[in-house]
């Protein structure tokens, strides 16, 4: 018996394989990709239930790309509203609209920014997880934690009930910027907190729509206040803006607000159904695993909302590590195999960050220099910018996240023209991206595959697709794509021992008849 083999059979004796800790979108989607690997995980959260409020609303192109692996992609559509353009208002007025509708044809099967309240997001990726016959246990807190070589024990306790110890193989926390799991660990969550207040209100507004009825996304570049309205399905409303000095956090009500909103805007706001206050903090845990613990999503990594990132950053880690741990907790790959999720993920995470960090604070700085170039500069060069199709191109791949790519990971080798091991599968008209729906690892031939390749991937045994070469790929290319659809291995052509020498390193295999459960 393989050392791989006899470490699962020990990890079988434990209660649970998994336990995700947070039933937010990181933990949901997490769970539901242990689930298409074949893994059945505990899921636990500290709330009483789900959460009614909106709070993260844009979901990304990648993001949808991802999902439509487990076929939802066109659900979340379907319950979304396409954002069709951007203005820019100053003085209460729409000074600049730049069209975005479909700012990444020719990029993704899903070129635009998609408006989607979390609650439904979090409906539809419970919906999923109910297939696999999976259920949130809702009103259970995560007490403490301890690791040992081979498994982890964990305290629950479920309302005021008593504590519960539970062995458990893998611990993942995607409980939040506030997270047991990280607390338990120990783990440092550097980083800081800005001084400006911010509120949100879902609301119904009237003297928002543009020329022609669109409902636009629009932000204010007013030099006396920042605010931001994003359109949401069904003809509401997203407000975003600084509190005004002398109004205290925890006694601010949008009442307050209301009259010198209006009056700057130029608006009339006629229902409110939500309104909070928070403030914004840029925060990166120190590690991303510790032994058989792993940090994910607000729980890993909390930023600025400029660019509508955190919640598709938190749904990007569960994919990346989803593969992963159910592969290794199955002793099917090495454990090694997670030691690139932090690899890939925490530069990405310290990247965002500081991207993000530079953003908020150009958006509302309230100095001179920064408000001659929110209120002069941006209206008059934006939308010029958005028209030229190469910036276009640009703005999307870094908004939508398809732009991720992880070249310095262990897993990333090879190179072929302009893609290279640790990119995105590139996208293209023919459907390339249909086997990524799959389980496994995949091989892509562009143009007819060899007798070699033919017998290579038999044997693995990997499904092979053949597709046409995409613009500046060449035929005979080879990409071996990992399960969550990024570039493992690329190469100009088959070479054998390359092929197999990557694939025993990190023991790659296509997914089994067999594997997988049924509800």
């Amino acid at each position: 018996m393989s050392c791989l083999r006899r470490r699962h059979c020990r990890l079988m004796q434990t209660a649970t394989p998994l336990l995700v800790a947070g039933a937010g979108p990181t933990g949901l989607l997490l769970a539901l990709e242990l689930c298409r690997h074949g893994l059945r995980p505990r899921l636990v959260d500290a709330a009483p239930g789900p959460s009614p409020l909106s709070r993260a609303l844009v979901v990304h192109a990648r993001t949808l790309e991802l999902l439509d692996r487990h076929g939802l992609a066109h659900a979340f559509v379907g319950r979304g509203e396409v954002l069709r353009a951007a203005g820019l208002r100053l003085h209460g007025r729409l000074r600049a609209v730049a069209p975005v509708g479909r700012i990444g044809t020719g990029l993704s099967p899903f070129p635009f920014l998609l408006t989607l309240s979390q609650d439904q997001t979090e409906q539809l990726l419970r919906e999923a997880l109910a297939g696999y016959g999976v259920a949130v246990e809702w009103g259970t807190r995560l007490l403490g934690l301890s690791t040992e070589a081979d498994g982890v024990t964990v305290q629950l306790q479920r309302g005021a009930g008593a504590v519960e110890t539970a062995r458990t193989g893998y611990v993942a926390g995607c409980d939040g910027a506030h997270s047991a799991v990280r607390h338990a660990l120990g783990v440092g969550f550097p980083g800081g907190t800005y001084e400006q207040v911010f509120f949100v209100a879902d609301t119904v507004t009237e003297g928002l729509d543009a020329p022609g009825g669109a409902r636009l996304l629009q932000i204010s570049l007013d030099e006396r206040q920042f605010s931001a309205f994003f359109p949401m399905p069904q003809g509401c409303t997203r407000i975003i803006g600084l509190l005004p000095p002398g109004v205290a956090p925890a006694e601010a009500s949008f009442e307050q607000l209301r009259p010198a909103l209006e009056q700057l805007e130029r608006i009339r706001v006629r229902e409110v159904s939500w309104f909070s206050t928070y403030k914004v903090h840029h925060r990166v845990a120190e590690a991303f695993r510790r032994g058989r613990v792993l940090l994910l999503g607000d729980a890993a990594h909390v930023h600025s909302p400029a660019g509508g990132q955190g919640m598709n950053t938190g749904l990007g880690d569960a994919v990346n590590l989803g593969w992963k741990l159910a592969a290794v907790a199955e002793g099917q790959a090495p454990e090694r195999l997670l030691d690139t999720y932090a690899a890939e993920r925490l530069p990405f995470a310290r990247q965002l960050v500081a991207t993000t960090d530079r953003a908020f604070t150009g958006a509302t700085s309230g100095s001179a220099w920064a408000s001659w170039v929110r209120t002069q500069l941006v209206p008059r060069v934006l939308p010029w910018l958005l028209r030229v199709p190469a910036l276009r191109r640009l703005l999307f791949r870094i908004l939508s996240q398809t732009g991720i790519h992880y070249p310095d990971s262990p897993l990333s080798q090879g190179r072929a023209g302009r893609a290279r091991g640790g990119d995105r599968l590139p996208w293209a008209p023919e459907p390339r991206y249909e086997p990524l729906r799959q389980p496994g690892w995949q091989l892509l031939s562009l143009g007819k595959p060899t007798a070699a390749l033919r017998t290579w991937a038999a044997r693995q045994p990997l499904p092979l697709t053949v597709v046409p070469p995409g613009q500046g790929e060449a035929a005979g290319t080879i990409y071996l794509v990992r399960p969550d659809g990024y570039l493992g291995l690329v190469a100009p052509r088959f070479d054998e021992p390359q092929f197999s020498a990557y694939a025993a390193e990190w023991n790659v295999r296509g997914m089994v008849p067999d594997a997988g459960f049924q509800p």
